[in-house]
């Protein structure tokens, strides 16, 4: 892992609220440079919810966020981009733009008001675009690309904006097998490199896989934040899923499957 530095990501007191319910409260973490951090749960338990308000896009009901040693409450929203990157669950593409305009996107945080990207920001681009296999398909129309590609392109902006916090909303949405992978290897090679990977996932044996640490959210307000090791138990993800889960031990790896015949 690389030098850290002030690299780090800190929330306390932290509670996610929506009309009549509390989802999360009271979540505190502290996180340094190299950990990757994968957010469980059911639908609905306020995994997005909790990546949008750690990211500053919406008012948390009480507690704060700290960028290194700054309050995120106090930075500008592009010093925010220039260190922490959100990738949504869904994107929109309003406007017809090709994948490399779109991707170009993400260099914006580090563009001056009045200047135009320059041959450097261009190169980052197209590299991230080569990265996510998409380099051959730089001038396609973002409007005639697959689902699964159109979900490379933002995780390709998400990469060219060069964060050192990654807040990843279901990164694996729309990808074949082969591109989940190859996607989480990218963030966990960012992590050993010295990010921070916060991803929320549906797939618990890919948590298991790839994340240090895991953050169960139980919906009614409880969490619980720990090593992937200690916290990815039968009792605590049949728990959290409402349905029996059993591990099973294959090539040296701990699997998980839900198993309904128990239940």
């Amino acid at each position: 892992m690389t030098d850290s530095g002030t690299r780090s990501f800190s929330a306390s007191g932290i509670n996610v609220c929506v009309p009549g319910r509390t989802l999360v409260r009271g979540l505190n973490f502290d996180l340094s440079a190299g950990v990757f951090l994968a957010i469980l749960g059911k639908n609905g338990v306020g995994k997005s919810l909790t990546l949008h308000t750690l990211a500053g896009f919406r008012n948390a009901e009480s507690g704060n966020i700290r960028l290194g040693n700054a309050p995120m409450a106090t930075m500008s929203r592009q010093k925010i981009a220039q260190q922490l990157a959100l990738l949504p669950q869904h994107t929109e593409d309003i406007f017809p733009a090709s994948a490399l305009e779109t991707v170009m996107i993400g260099r914006h945080p580090h563009i001056g008001r009045f200047q135009w990207e320059s041959e450097t920001d261009i190169a980052i681009a197209r590299r991230c675009l080569q990265t996510m296999d998409l380099g051959e398909m730089s001038e396609r129309d973002v409007a005639t690309l697959s689902g699964g590609e159109r979900r490379r392109v933002a995780i390709a902006q998400v990469l060219t904006q060069a964060p050192e916090i990654y807040l990843l909303d279901e990164p694996t949405n729309h990808l074949d097998p082969q591109h989940q992978l190859e996607v989480l290897h990218i963030f966990k090679h960012k992590v050993v490199s010295g990010a921070i990977v916060i991803a929320s996932l549906h797939d618990v044996n890919l948590a298991a896989r790839f994340a240090d640490q895991c953050l169960l959210l139980f919906g009614d307000g409880r969490w619980e934040l720990g090593k992937t090791s200690r916290v990815l138990t039968e009792d605590r993800l049949s728990e959290l899923y409402s349905t029996p889960m059993e591990s099973v031990h294959w090539r040296g790896l701990k699997l998980f499957i839900a198993n309904r015949d128990n239940a």
